[in-house]
C-alpha cells in the first residue's frame, strides 16, 4: 500500500536554514493507493464550507474542511469552533502509516479539500491553543501536484516545495513560532486535492 524508500531509516534533510524542521519524504504512497484514497476521501468524508469570522463578519471560502479526532475534541481558529468527528477506515489507514514513518503519535487531523488551483490558503502559522507546543503536524497530500511555501517571520526568508500525490511533509519544533506557511493558488491547475494535516491535540497546548 505504501512506498519503502531508503531514507525512511536514515535522518531527512531539514528544508529551513534555521528557526523550525520541516521533512519532506516525498512520495509514501504508490499510484494506485493515492487515487484510491483521494475517491475514498472525497466520496466518504463529511465535507464543510469552511468559515471565519472578519471584522465581524462570517466568511465562508470556497475550500471546504472536515475535522476528525479520537476523541470529541474541540477546535478553535478564524473565531470559529469546529467540533471532531470519530474516525473514518480509511483515515485510520492513513494514520497508521504516517505514525510508522514518522514516529509520532496523531490524535487528531484536520482536512481541506481545494476543489482546483484557484483555491488556496493565505500565510498564516498553525498556533492555536489547542494543539501540542512544538508537536509535529503530518501533512498527507492526495491529488493534483501543488506548490508550498514558508516564510520566515523576522527575516522574510522563503522555501518552496512541490507536494506530490501521494506525499508526506512534516512541519515540528519550532516552525509554527518562527514560519508562516501558505498555499498559493495555481490558475493553470484545474483538479481538486485533498490535505490532511495529522495533529497532536491538548486540554491546553502542553
Amino acid at each position: 500500500m505504501f512506498i519503502q524508500k531508503e531514507n525512511d531509516f536514515q535522518p531527512l534533510k531539514n528544508l529551513l536554514p534555521y528557526d523550525g524542521c520541516v521533512e519532506y519524504y516525498g512520495k509514501v504512497f504508490d499510484e494506485q493507493a493515492a487515487s484510491l484514497f483521494f475517491e475514498k476521501l472525497l466520496s466518504n468524508i463529511d465535507w464543510k464550507q469552511d468559515k471565519a469570522i472578519i471584522f465581524g463578519k462570517t466568511i465562508y471560502t470556497q475550500r471546504k474542511v472536515a475535522w476528525y479526532a479520537e476523541r470529541p475534541f474541540s477546535y478553535t481558529y478564524s473565531r470559529t469552533t469546529k467540533h471532531a468527528l470519530p474516525w473514518t477506515a480509511e483515515l485510520l489507514e492513513i494514520k497508521t502509516v504516517v505514525e510508522q514513518l514518522t514516529g509520532e503519535r496523531f490524535n487528531s487531523c484536520l482536512l481541506n479539500l481545494y476543489h482546483s488551483g484557484n483555491e488556496g490558503m493565505a500565510w498564516h502559522s498553525d498556533g492555536e491553543t489547542e494543539l501540542k507546543k512544538g508537536g509535529a503536524i503530518a501533512s498527507v497530500s492526495f491529488g493534483a501536484v501543488r506548490k508550498f511555501c514558508f516564510k520566515h517571520k523576522q527575516s522574510k526568508e522563503k522555501v518552496d516545495v512541490i507536494l506530490e500525490h501521494g506525499s508526506l511533509l512534516v512541519m515540528k519544533e519550532n516552525t509554527q513560532t518562527h514560519w508562516l506557511h501558505r498555499l498559493p493558488p495555481a490558475k493553470k491547475i484545474e483538479t481538486a486535492r485533498i490535505n490532511l494535516t495529522f495533529r497532536i491535540m491538548t486540554e491546553n497546548g502542553q
